[in-house]
């Protein structure tokens, strides 16, 4: 039971260092990305008004038909980044940070901050 407490609190203290340089950029909404061992979420945040401004996941509707669609996991992160570029731009979210929370920037994240940059996003 202790090891398990360990491994969390390894994992939130890396969580949190990497929020330390993404969070209240004046200019700057945060890009926050959680995947889950099935799907994969993303949203742009203001800090300063406490508010999310786009939000997409691969469990949204109008994005089913291509999940189902993609042959693994890093195909359907890559197409969460391009309909959150695709969003972004709709609302005129201008340049964001990318806060991966924690996560290794490789893999899934990696395919997805590159699709949302190939999408026309500012990151």
């Amino acid at each position: 039971m202790a090891h398990h407490r360990s491994i969390i609190r390894r994992e939130e203290r890396r969580r949190n260092r990497s929020k330390k340089t993404s969070r209240f950029h004046a200019g700057r909404p945060r890009l926050v990305v959680y995947r889950s061992l099935r799907h994969f979420e993303a949203q742009i945040i203001d800090d300063f008004k406490g508010a999310t401004l786009v939000s997409v996941s691969s469990r949204d509707k109008e994005l089913q038909a291509a999940v189902k669609k993609a042959a693994n996991k890093i195909e359907i992160s890559h197409i969460v980044g391009e309909a959150l570029a695709k969003k972004a731009k709709a609302d005129k979210v201008g340049p964001v940070v990318l806060d991966r929370n924690g996560y290794p920037y490789h893999g899934r994240v990696k395919a997805f901050t590159e699709a949302a940059r190939d999408g026309g996003l500012e990151l």
